[in-house]
């Protein structure tokens, strides 16, 4: 079969954003879940060797051996198996069925004493909750936890850059106290870090489970009563880097899986509300955007500098958490033992992440080329003089001024009021002069609060 072009692909992930989803790739690809089936083999093999029950020796070169099966596992290995699967392969007929396919491929492999361990007492669900957790791991530590660390590096660069930049704050949508957009980016920095933090925790806690068909390692009892199959797979799952799941049915229940996801939309969430607030600072023109040479912004608007990477990294994120979602709430179910739709669901942890990831990468890009607008900033803040409101009624009510609040809100709320009108209210205060220039050296970008030295809380980027 001939290699199809990117333009014929049937998802965006592998045309349009292959070179984005790229990373992903030896992480959720059908071929890395066969290399991944392949290291849970043999590592499974090796440990039987281990136990004195069994008449299964490996030496270390023999292991050696064994182990570069799966180090060295590339296209060809994986064609073989998908090979033996659906068409059959020598003195294998084809097998529809992925697992018993690894099984045989592996005997292609192997001397003839090894054939009969091979699978050995195993259930499907054994070797495959173990070699998708290997992938969700890895695609996690190595791809998406660096890609979000990026994102919070270029946060963390901005709120330094920019902790002393004055700027009009809005809630509900209208003027409020002013803030810097450093400490804005700073929010958002430490949000992302405390929601990686999350994730590294999520992560942590994969459990592994191996104890057959049922979850009662009865295969294995039945062949070897003496030994304590319970503490063999909590040691084979430990040398994976899984905590080991004690009690399971066939299937190894995935909440461990869906807490991983639900960390994932937790800091989609926190990115989704950094794009919404990047636009509309665009939109504002607090944020100017780099233009790139020769970038087409509008098929008929040549001025235009689109938003598109903040555009796009929402509209990705909004897709992986609602896959992230559905996944969550779908593997974490099964119809009594097993059944096989978790099994076609689970081919889609990857096309999930590939959404994550492309959100990610989106947002840094569209970070590294906005670049605050500080005049309009400041026109904004000169436009607003109204803002000084809180300050002005919170040092009467320091005064002992009873009516601070009340007096404040006739000049202000529902009416454009310039600086003088605040000078002629602060003219006809009974209150010492030192308060009334206290007042007078109001400023709205000058009331900005701690809002610079609160930038302080973030960790400083490694650039």
């Amino acid at each position: 079969m001939t290699e199809r072009d990117a333009l014929d692909a049937v998802s965006p992930l592998d045309g349009r954003y292959a070179s984005r989803t790229e990373p992903l790739v030896p992480y959720a690809s059908e071929a890395a879940l066969m290399r991944a089936r392949v290291r849970v083999e043999i590592e499974y093999l090796i440990a039987l060797s281990d136990l004195d029950a069994t008449p299964l020796s490996i030496d270390a070169d023999a292991r050696e051996s064994l182990r570069s099966i799966h180090d060295g596992f590339d296209a060809e290995d994986a064609r073989l198996i998908k090979r033996i699967e659906t068409e059959g392969d020598g003195e294998y007929e084809a097998t529809n069925h992925d697992v018993k396919a690894v099984e045989y491929f592996l005997r292609t492999e192997l001397p003839e004493e090894y054939h009969p361990w091979v699978h050995f007492a195993l259930t499907s669900e054994d070797v495959n909750n173990l070699a998708h957790r290997l992938l969700v791991r890895g695609a996690v530590e190595e791809v998406l936890l660096p890609a979000l660390r990026e994102v919070r590096d270029v946060l963390a660069d901005l709120a330094y850059e920019h902790r002393d930049l004055p700027m009009l704050a809005r809630t509900h949508g209208q003027p409020a106290t002013p803030t810097t957009f450093g400490k804005e980016m700073a929010v958002y920095a430490v949000r992302i870090g405390r929601a990686i933090a999350g994730i590294e925790r999520a992560v942590d806690g994969l459990e592994g489970k191996l104890a057959g068909a049922s979850g009662t390692y009865a295969a294995h009892h039945a062949a070897y009563p003496e030994v304590d199959w319970p503490d063999f797979s909590r040691e084979l799952v430990a040398s994976l880097g899984f905590e080991h799941a004690p009690l399971a049915t066939q299937v190894n229940h995935c909440d461990d899986l869906a807490s991983v996801f639900d960390a994932l939309c937790g800091v989609n969430r926190v990115l989704l509300d950094l794009d919404l607030d990047a636009w509309l600072y665009v939109s504002d023109r607090y944020l100017g955007q780099e233009a790139t040479e020769g970038e087409t912004g509008s098929s008929t608007m040549p001025h235009k500098v689109n938003p598109i990477d903040f555009e796009n990294s929402e509209g990705n994120l909004s897709k992986a958490n609602a896959d992230l979602g559905f996944l969550a709430d779908y593997v974490t179910s099964s119809r009594l033992q097993r059944d096989l739709s978790d099994s076609t669901v689970k081919r889609n942890i990857g096309a999930a992440f590939a959404h994550c990831l492309i959100g990610y990468t989106k947002a840094r890009d569209g970070l590294g080329t906005v670049v605050p607008n500080e005049h309009v900033m400041a026109d904004d803040l000169d436009s607003n003089p109204a803002v000084i409101g809180e300050a002005v009624q919170t040092i009467l009510r320091r005064e002992g001024e009873p009516d601070a609040y009340e007096r404040v809100k006739e000049l202000t709320r529902g009416r454009e009021v310039t600086i003088d009108d605040f000078y002629a209210l602060f003219a006809d205060l009974d209150v010492d002069e030192d308060v009334r220039a206290e007042l007078r050296a109001l400023t709205a970008d000058g009331y900005t609060g701690l809002a610079a030295a609160l930038v302080d809380e973030v960790q400083p980027s490694d650039s």
